[in-house]
């Protein structure tokens, strides 16, 4: 929720707003249902304005109301009733024990709706024949172990081309690099060529993160989201996310077409990959539809593709790289763990597998940050209990993870940063959450994020050449760093990560 949602006009037109509704309709229907307990609201608005005078973060203001109110409470924020679950046996309970009854997403608002061509991508549908045609279209047509060994060589130059902006960024300053800029647009490239299948100069790369970006702006909620009522004043930022649509919906078809193009016309690219996420779209059988997927939501399925797997991996490595300076010791031990490993040539895909401790950091580390505070909001496909209170159909149920994976009776030291946990056998956790729920970065049960498998190789990946191509340190030198996190798209630093690096002899 952006800053202006607390401005006083809207507070006190709303709160005028909610005392007309609330004479006129005394009676609500969530009073003949047993919610789970949470903070009293005002009429209609709810907890909405509550919030937005604490001045917190959404994350933190949960954080605190679970201290007071328990692993499970409801938020009433306007219209929407959200219930937060931050206990790890009542996640398994409902997204493991119960998958198929949670595996379903709440109404949409009206701009989100906008880009998801009304929820038809894989993590907006709701749990139905249209979600299982698209997850299962990703899972085994393109995100298999299978499909992803064929990328193989497009990572590898992804990598060469990151270690190479690295070191001409640190000739240039002194030593001094940008952490996160330059990982997402490392990994941006990877899924480019995995999406399009075609070759991109670095101006059109640019281009497409820029349409990308101006998606992500406009869909910040906005307080009409939650006040329908509001919507009226609000027509101005409707429009601008009309036009952003439609700039991204005309940028991204003409690469959508020219593909298309390149299959019917078999080696007119010599450029071009064999294969790419959009082959297995565009003659794609959706159950119940009797034609395939329509430019604009080919353009969503594409747009799904590329946002979840930058930034998700962008954030991952910048974290990754704060900690390993924070954190020397490990820093070292990782690189004499990829010395002895492969000598003196690059890390390889293959490698990472024999190493045990790079595979403890990078656990740690999504146990540490995971991409979002909160994973993606669930719905129930029919009316149930949980920790016996009612779960209506319409309700969000949100679920805070960092109360989970900062657990101390979960974790010995939870604070702390620390592979060794994982190493040795001394504390472990299964991330997919079907062994029991001790963190969940790419959330758990059906709706777990297919991207998974992808996301995990491009970490270790990337972190590995990192780490061995360069000694990082703290910028300026000796400066203490701060871990405080504000949440863009994802979970990001709140000082951007500047680092000294120091090419390895």
């Amino acid at each position: 929720m952006t800053a202006a949602s607390s401005s006083s006009f809207f507070t006190l037109l709303a709160f005028v707003i909610s005392a007309l509704i609330f004479f006129l309709f005394r009676k609500s229907k969530s009073k003949t249902l047993n919610l789970p307990p949470g903070p009293p609201g005002w009429p209609v608005v709810g907890n909405l304005f509550q919030f937005a005078r604490s001045g917190k973060p959404f994350f933190q203001y949960v954080d605190d109301l679970r201290k007071e109110y328990g692993p499970i409470f409801t938020l009433k924020m306007g219209t929407r009733n959200m219930i937060i679950l931050s206990d790890a046996m009542l996640c398994h309970e409902a997204l493991i024990e119960r998958g198929a009854l949670f595996a379903s997403r709440p109404r949409e608002n009206p701009t989100r709706n906008i880009f998801s061509c009304n929820k038809f991508t894989v993590n907006a549908a709701v749990y139905g024949p249209v979600w299982r045609s698209l997850r299962r279209n990703l899972v085994q047509n393109m995100l298999s172990s299978t499909r992803l060994k064929e990328f193989r060589t497009v990572r590898e130059m992804a990598m060469d081309k990151l270690i190479a902006r690295l070191s001409a960024e640190a000739e240039a300053n002194n030593g001094v690099v940008w952490v996160l800029k330059n990982a997402r647009f490392a990994v941006f490239c990877i899924l480019l060529a995995m999406c399009f299948g075609i070759e991109m100069d670095e101006e059109t790369v640019e281009k497409m993160d820029q349409t990308m970006k101006a998606v992500l702006i406009v869909l910040d909620p906005r307080i009409d989201d939650y006040l329908p009522i509001l919507r009226p004043f609000f027509s101005k930022q409707r429009n601008r996310a009309l036009q952003v649509r439609k700039e991204q919906v005309d940028y991204i078809v003409q690469f959508i077409e020219k593909r298309r193009q390149m299959i019917r016309n078999t080696g007119s690219d010599k450029a071009a990959m064999s294969f790419s996420y959009l082959d297995t779209l565009f003659d794609l059988k959706v159950e119940g539809r009797k034609s395939g997927p329509s430019n604009p939501e080919l353009v969503s399925l594409c747009s799904e593709f590329l946002n979840g797997g930058t930034d998700t991996t962008g954030t991952a490595i910048e974290w990754g790289i704060a900690r390993l300076i924070d954190n020397p010791d490990v820093q070292s031990k990782l690189y004499e763990e990829i010395k002895s490993t492969v000598g003196d040539r690059k890390v390889e895909e293959q490698d990472v597998e024999k190493m045990t401790y790079l595979q403890a950091v990078v656990k740690e580390l999504l146990r540490k940050h995971p991409p979002t505070f909160f994973v993606l909001t669930h719905a129930v496909t029919e009316p149930t209990t949980l920790a016996g209170y009612d779960i209506p159909t319409d309700v969000n149920l949100e679920i805070y993870s960092p109360a989970i994976s900062e657990d101390p009776k979960l974790w010995s030291n939870p604070e702390k940063f620390d592979p060794d946990r994982f190493v040795s056998g001394k504390e472990d956790a299964d991330i997919t959450g079907v062994k029991g729920v001790k963190m969940m970065p790419f959330g758990v049960g059906r709706r777990i994020c297919p991207g998974l498998g992808m996301a995990t190789v491009h970490v270790h990946l990337m972190l590995a050449r990192m780490v061995q191509e360069f000694e990082w340190k703290a910028y300026p030198p000796n400066s203490p760093l701060d871990f405080t996190g504000k949440l863009e798209f994802t979970v990001v630093m709140k000082n951007p990560l500047r680092a000294m690096i120091k090419q390895r002899a």
